[in-house]
């Protein structure tokens, strides 16, 4: 067997960090004693976990799916901070399947691709794939710590 190149081994570590992240705010979604709490926010905090959930999925299903993986997906971002009260069993199919867009357009990725420049601006600037599924990671991760705050907090 051959031994896996830089480049590939980056591929594997960006899919299981984002594929760790994204069980665990399954977890965290799926915790909430009270579905309700899933839309409340408290504080100065303006979004709930429900809104975080459906921004990342949509946030995922766009630059990963349909951005990488040309899977067709159409984002709505405003759609995704305005809708509230969507199921949480909705959510948490929504996360599942992205998810595993997420791990079969990562998995399919030709070498050469993280040091290439990403199709879509960010901020203006080209960044490489490298850089921006570094960003997607860290926004994930992010998200998941506002997400956990709240459950934390609403719930005790």
């Amino acid at each position: 067997m051959q031994p896996k190149t830089l480049e590939q081994e980056m591929w594997s570590v960006l899919a299981a960090l984002l594929d760790r992240d994204l069980r665990k705010l399954h977890e965290e979604i799926a915790a909430f004693q009270t579905e309700a709490n899933i839309w409340k926010t408290t504080g100065s905090v303006i979004n709930p976990a429900g809104t975080l959930c459906h921004h990342l999925t949509g946030s995922l299903n766009h630059f990963v799916g349909a951005t990488m993986g040309n899977t067709g997906f159409v984002r709505d971002r405003p759609a995704e901070f305005a809708d509230r009260d969507v199921p949480r069993a909705t959510l948490l199919a929504n996360l599942d399947a992205a998810r595993a867009t997420v791990a079969k357009v990562l998995a399919t990725q030709p070498e050469g691709t993280l040091q290439s420049i990403f199709p879509r601006k960010f901020m203006e600037q080209d960044v490489t794939y490298a850089w921006f599924l570094s960003h997607i990671l860290t926004h994930l991760s992010y998200h998941l710590g506002q997400v956990n705050y709240l459950r934390r907090v609403l719930e005790g």
